[in-house]
């Protein structure tokens, strides 16, 4: 099997796109060209933020219908994170809620990709 390596969002302005998750999730910016962003999650998977009108072959998604989604230790991280974002003006879609796979809030980035943030219910 490949080794899964890249997340790619197609967004409006790479840079501005980079610019925001490097201030929410605290990584730099890799790679910046035009058209193109990346960013370094963890364990050799990149964030590649590709301008959606540059696109090979073109884009059909819609910003929205999916999410990134990021664990966190404990509801209480849920939370502090929570708080952190919407001190920043992130844009909350889900404010802090206890769900069946545990706490859990959404946020959306300028595209409107939803981003999650959860902790993992422990049984």
């Amino acid at each position: 099997m490949p080794d899964f390596s890249f997340l790619l969002l197609h967004v409006a302005d790479p840079a501005a796109s980079a610019t925001f998750y490097t201030t929410l999730l605290g990584i730099p910016i890799i790679d910046q060209r035009p058209g193109f962003s990346m960013l370094p999650l963890r364990d050799g998977v990149m964030l590649g933020l590709w301008d959606r009108d540059t696109v090979e072959p073109p884009s059909s998604g819609q910003s929205g219908a999916s999410e990134v989604a990021f664990a966190v230790a404990d509801a209480a991280a849920v939370e502090a994170t929570y708080d952190a974002w919407q001190r920043r003006g992130v844009t909350i879609l889900q404010t802090p809620t206890e769900m069946s796979f545990g706490p859990t809030f959404v946020a959306i980035d300028p595209d409107g990709h939803r981003i999650r943030v959860f902790a993992p219910a422990t049984a």
